[in-house]
């Protein structure tokens, strides 16, 4: 690298949101999570973030921090909350110049109220600052809604290679080599997304096994392995944003060959065209998962309420698979969360051993269902801290907020103030329940439970039921994304993907 200590800028307002239902996500959020500002930034060593810092003073590169907010999935952002916080991240950077290059380490799926594409309009904020000739290199979710205003604006893209994801320190690092790359003069990113139509959920989305989704992902990244290829990315969308132009697919990035990006990453999108029926589950009605699962012999059985799935935005706040429980297997050892301010804080006021009565659930986003009258006993009270182990959140602090296990028969309700992320099962442990003495465990992650039960549960059920996050979207009416796609239309004729190509030159 002709120029020594390279100064590079980085900074992130990394989100995942929802915007069929949830919580709007405001400033709150993010300080229960992670809000760094400037030099503060420096000592994140886990996640994305610091996976970029440690490759780039390797490379004997200067980090110019600038404003880090991360936080679990929700609503949109606040049109207010997302105003301060790009106005701060974009006020940093502007006094930080000149700079030799920006990293951005984004998810791909956040909206706000007014920005259906956050982290576009974000890139291409950074960019109006730093200039064409300034290389900008973004990292992503796998699930990502890639548009054209994001490849248009950043070098490179680089996508996380595992759900569950266990490679953000890596992508990070990877991230960090490509713009150590460009500026060194080393390659010329030549980059194309291919899209198709489809809009699935995660359910048969793992990278691992044999799932579908796992047998894309290793035909995408062997590429990798051959002359010329940078990188190459897989994506399956988010499928609870509603906004035009969202599907499905691969971006490609080459040494210079802009030919050869567009027509990889076009067959792989058809390849994944090709496999759509296999990423559609088959699921069941709560009654009907709760009267099979009494007929498996031992525990835990698995019921992935999947419908209010606080990692994909919506509030956590369901009491279907309670309601079922508490129908058909009244003396069952169950496990079950619910996110519920009210409930929480009255149990909290009962204090432990007291007997309530709660009106329990659809508070937070009542449009999925009614509250639940539900007597029983509280056995534990908790101020809701906890600490992830590994995933996203690595060595962070969640915060449930005021929580309590409330006792109804053989059910024990995890009651929280607010909606935090599922990685294994940290939650329940953080207020001493064992899911291994479980019969039944409402699970309401469509993957990570694999993580937290999959070694030791003995049957798993995914649910259909109402929510903002369900295992399909065929039954979901979008306003901005527009038909055809899969599954609502399983057949389109003559169907190209589209094709997104890279204007920035490193």
């Amino acid at each position: 690298m002709d120029k020594k200590y390279p100064r590079i800028a980085v900074g992130s307002i990394f989100t995942e949101c929802n915007q069929l239902g949830g919580v709007p996500i405001d400033l709150g959020w993010f300080e229960r999570y992670e809000l760094r500002r400037g030099d503060e930034i420096l000592a994140v060593d886990k996640g994305v973030m610091g996976g970029m810092l440690e490759l780039l003073r390797r490379e004997n590169c200067t980090p110019v921090p600038l404003l880090f907010a991360s936080t679990s999935p929700g609503g949109p952002l606040t049109a207010d909350c997302y105003a301060q916080l790009k106005g701060e991240l974009l006020d940093r950077l502007t006094a930080a110049l000149p700079v030799d290059g920006v990293l951005l380490p984004l998810h791909g799926a956040a909206a706000a109220e007014g920005t259906g594409d956050l982290e576009g309009d974000l890139i291409q904020a950074v960019r109006a600052i730093v200039g064409a000739e300034i290389p900008i290199v973004a990292t992503l979710d796998l699930h990502a809604h890639v548009t054209a205003e994001m490849v248009a604006n950043a070098d490179a893209l680089l996508a996380w290679e595992t759900y569950p994801h266990a490679d953000a320190y890596t992508t990070g690092q990877r991230g960090a080599q490509m713009l150590v790359d460009i500026l060194a003069g080393r390659c010329r990113p030549a980059m194309a997304m291919a899209k198709v139509p489809v809009i699935t959920g995660a359910i048969r989305g793992s990278t691992h096994g044999d799932d579908p989704f796992a047998q894309l992902m290793r035909r995408t990244k062997a590429y990798e392995g051959q002359p010329g290829i940078l990188s190459t990315s897989l994506f399956l969308v988010h499928p609870y944003l509603d906004q035009p132009g969202m599907g499905s697919g691969a971006l490609v990035i080459t040494d210079g060959d802009m030919d050869r990006s567009v027509a990889i990453a076009s067959q792989l999108a058809l390849d994944y065209w090709a496999r759509r029926f296999e990423l559609e589950p088959q699921s069941w009605t709560p009654a009907d998962a709760v009267a099979d699962g009494l007929r498996v012999t031992g525990g835990p059985v698995l019921l992935v309420e999947t419908a209010d799935c606080c990692g994909g935005g919506a509030a956590g706040d369901s009491i279907a698979s309670l309601a079922a429980l508490l129908r058909a297997a009244p003396d069952a050892a169950s496990l079950i969360p619910v996110v519920d301010p009210d409930a929480a804080a009255a149990c909290q006021r009962a204090g432990v051993g007291a007997g309530v009565t709660l009106q329990l659930g659809h508070k937070q986003d009542p449009r999925w269902g009614e509250s639940l009258a539900v007597t029983g006993r509280v056995e534990r009270l908790s101020d809701g801290r906890f600490r992830y182990v590994g995933g996203i959140f690595e060595g962070v602090e969640g915060e449930m907020g005021p929580s309590a296990v409330l006792v109804v028969g053989g059910a024990r309700i995890l009651i929280t103030t607010f909606a935090t992320y599922d990685w294994r099962d940290e939650q329940f442990q953080a207020v001493g329940l064992d899911p291994a003495t479980a019969k039944f465990i409402v699970a309401k992650n469509p993957m990570n439970y694999r993580m937290a039960y999959g070694d030791f549960a003995k049957a798993v059920y995914i649910l259909a039921t109402p929510g903002p996050t369900p295992a399909t979207v065929r039954n979901v009416r979008f306003e901005k994304l527009t038909r055809p796609y899969f599954p609502l239309d399983e057949e389109i004729a003559n169907l190209e993907p589209v094709i997104l190509r890279g204007t920035a030159v490193g």
